[in-house]
């Protein structure tokens, strides 16, 4: 190999020798003899002391594993009454390393990109202890901390099993579409105390129909205007048409009763949608039961309800809300008591089944993020401490976009 040959990372300094040895691709470099400033009088010198040869693990080079041996100057003032003597400086290692920045570096982008410590360490030739270390150190000065939450805000939990709670929550940007905080677990205190510290300015909050998330923020941000997840309250219409077909196919012969199950896709699927076999089979079991079929009907009626509601938003909200007394009026007159249930929770819950209307909000962004946390989870095999969790799934999405990958 030439001198002169310049190679990523290595530019400023003077390759003297290559070769492949001990299953590794060695490069013995050093830099151009150059007077330096004394650290500790600030006198310049260019007198050598001595020399020391440092390996350092390096990324691969030419898909080999890289090791560089590094022939570092020490250098000795020339001031008598100092005599300091010091080594060089570089730019591929820092001070009592044995890994080159850009190893650090790939290290890094790596652990980003969603892969498990395991995994990486195999890649770079190292131990999990060291690539756990490695995240430990530099994952706090990567992340970029929310200090204030925004306008909006959207809250969710998911089921991470860290820190010894089953359940974590998520707080994100639903505008944005970025996630900003998750919480230890998903208990009351918790995310009141992060929302009375952070969520000064927060006006909107889009949550699922829980309990304990409404009262937490009515209590730390002064009741401010909550929008229901669409997909949370329209799944309690399909829970009362569930119920109903399950209470009814029993009463089925035992064919009929396995088919019917077997079949359970046609009735929750757009009518329109049915191929001939799946509208034959939805017609042959309504016809078998009349509870079933009002049940049916109602969540027909209920969806062209949302789907007139969707497309009347925003400006129509008084026209939604006449055509939601409908559909109310629809299930009582039924008596169907599944379907009673349902619409109880629906008026419960209608200020903030209307806002989601009004705002035109959702949280399917939360739950795109909640997917791609559960794959970083069984990638990893789980996570026994919650803070690596939490700064693992963080960073992914913080820098997911970034398409650096290193070989």
């Amino acid at each position: 190999m030439n001198s002169n040959m310049s190679l990523p990372g290595l530019e400023e300094f003077i390759i003297t020798k290559s070769l492949e040895k001990d299953g590794y691709y060695q490069l013995h470099v050093e830099l151009e003899r150059v007077p330096h400033r004394c650290p500790r009088c600030g006198q310049t010198t260019d007198c050598v002391h001595d020399y020391r040869v440092q390996k350092i693990k390096h990324t691969q080079i030419f898909s080999r594993r890289t090791a560089i041996f590094y022939r570092k100057r020490r250098y000795v003032c020339k001031n008598k009454d100092c005599g300091k003597r010091f080594y060089e400086e570089n730019s591929i290692v820092e001070r009592y390393q044995r890994q080159s920045v850009e190893f650090n570096q790939s290290i890094g982008i790596e652990l980003i990109h969603g892969k498990n410590f395991k995994d990486v360490a195999s890649r770079f030739g190292t131990s999990p202890t060291t690539v756990m270390r490695h995240f430990d150190k530099i994952s706090s000065s990567m992340l970029k901390e929310t200090n204030q939450l925004p306008e909006v805000i959207a809250i969710d939990e998911y089921k991470g099993d860290a820190g010894g709670e089953k359940y974590q929550t998520v707080i994100a940007d639903p505008i944005h579409r970025k996630p900003l905080e998750i919480l230890k677990d998903r208990k009351k205190d918790t995310l009141v105390a992060y929302l009375r510290e952070h969520g000064a300015n927060v006006k909107v909050v889009v949550m699922d129909m829980s309990p304990s998330f409404k009262s937490a923020v009515d209590q730390a941000l002064g009741r401010p205007i909550v929008v229901a997840d669409r997909f949370h309250f329209c799944r309690y219409i399909y829970w009362a048409l569930e119920r109903v077909r399950r209470k009814e196919q029993n009463a089925f012969d035992d064919y009929d009763r396995k088919k019917c199950k077997r079949m359970r896709h046609v009735f929750y699927k757009h009518y329109e949608n049915l191929t001939e076999k799946q509208l034959w089979y939805l017609h042959y079991y309504l016809e078998k039961s009349d509870e079933l079929k009002r049940a049916y009907q109602l969540k027909e009626a209920y969806r062209l309800w949302f789907e007139t509601a969707k497309s009347l938003a925003p400006s129509g909200l008084k026209e939604i809300k006449e055509r939601l007394y409908q559909f109310y009026d629809l299930v009582n007159s039924s008596g169907i008591k599944e379907f009673k249930r349902a619409i109880k929770t629906f008026q419960n819950w209608q200020k903030e089944i209307m806002n989601s209307f009004g705002f035109d909000l959702h949280n399917g962004f939360v739950e795109g993020i909640n997917n791609q946390t559960k794959v970083i989870k069984r990638n990893a095999f789980g996570f026994k401490r919650f803070d690596r969790f939490q700064l693992k799934v963080l960073l992914h999405h913080q820098y997911k976009n970034i398409d650096v990958r290193v070989a």
